[in-house]
C-alpha cells in the first residue's frame, strides 16, 4: 500500500510555486509599508476616515503578517522545514488582520465591499501558501 505521506522526488512544480509565492509575501510587504507611509491629509475622506480608525494591534497583526510570511517563504524557496511554522504564524496573523477588519465597526463602516474582497481573497492565498509549505514537508521535499 502506498503511504501518501512517504517522501517522494521533488516536483517540477516546486520551485515556480515557491518563487509566486515569495513574489505574493513581497508584494504584501510593499503594500504594508505603503499603508503605514501614506500621508492621510492626502487621501480621500473615506480612506482617512478608515485609516484612522483603524487600531494598532490590525497594523501590528498586518506587519507580522507580511514579514514573517516573506521571512518563511525565503526559507520555503531554501526548501527548510522552518518555513511551516512561520507561515502558520503569517496565517495566524492574518487572521487576525481580517477579524479587525470586521470586527471594528468605524473601520468596518468606511471599508468599500471591493476591500473586503481583497482581504478575503488575500487570506486565502496566505492559506494556500502554508498549506502549500506543510505539504512540501510532508511530501520530504524539506529539510
Amino acid at each position: 500500500m502506498d503511504n501518501e505521506y512517504a517522501p517522494r522526488p521533488l516536483a517540477g512544480w516546486f520551485m515556480p510555486a515557491a518563487i509566486a509565492s515569495l513574489l505574493f509575501m513581497g508584494l504584501g510587504c510593499i503594500s504594508y509599508l505603503m499603508h503605514v507611509l501614506a500621508d492621510p491629509a492626502a487621501m480621500p475622506l473615506d480612506q482617512r476616515a478608515a485609516f484612522e480608525a483603524e487600531p494598532i494591534w490590525v497594523t501590528g497583526a498586518y506587519a507580522v503578517a507580511v514579514w514573517v510570511g516573506l521571512a518563511g517563504t525565503i526559507l520555503l524557496v531554501m526548501k527548510k522545514k522552518l518555513s511551516v511554522p512561520a507561515l502558520l504564524v503569517s496565517l495566524v496573523a492574518v487572521l487576525i488582520w481580517l477579524a479587525g477588519l470586521i470586527l471594528v465597526t468605524p473601520l468596518r463602516e468606511n471599508m468599500s465591499a471591493n476591500d473586503l474582497l481583497v482581504a478575503i481573497v488575500v487570506t486565502a492565498l496566505t492559506w494556500t501558501v502554508f498549506w502549500f509549505a506543510r505539504h512540501s514537508g510532508q511530501r520530504g521535499w524539506l529539510s
